[in-house]
């Protein structure tokens, strides 16, 4: 396995776990925060150019589409949080908030997020962890 699947693996991963903490422990300030964050167009858009950057550079760090599930997943997050960048920045504000916001005020939806979430978060963790690097020749 690359140690650069590995890397993201783990980074990912912990970003989800600790995303989905929180979000189980501050439900309503989850919401509200989102909520404003949607409604406020300025900071969208910085949201979405750093979200730019960063769906930007795993595709160009990671775009490997073969070397078993856990790579496959990076790479498929990588292209989704570029694609997210570019919905945010081209698709009207009023749209955009509305597609966001859906999910967050029912209930059901948010839970299903919130364990989609976590075990996202759990399978990128434990594999990221658990995965031997390849060893290459002349690599040290």
């Amino acid at each position: 396995m690359s140690p650069r699947t590995i890397f993201l693996s783990k980074l990912i991963g912990l970003y989800c776990l600790i995303f989905a903490f929180s979000m189980l422990l501050h439900k309503e300030f989850t919401v509200l925060v989102i909520t404003a964050l949607a409604q406020n167009s300025p900071v969208m858009f910085v949201v979405a150019v750093f979200t730019l950057f960063a769906g930007l550079a795993m595709v160009l760090a990671h775009n490997l589409w073969r070397g078993g599930a856990l790579t496959i997943v990076v790479t498929l997050i990588g292209w989704l949080t570029l694609l997210k960048a570019v919905l945010i920045l081209f698709v009207p504000p009023n749209v955009d908030s509305r597609f966001l916001l859906a999910p967050l005020h029912s209930d059901g939806l948010y839970y299903v997020r919130l364990a989609l979430t976590f075990l996202l978060g759990l399978y990128l963790t434990y594999s990221g962890f658990t995965a031997s690097p390849k060893n290459r020749p002349g690599a040290s």
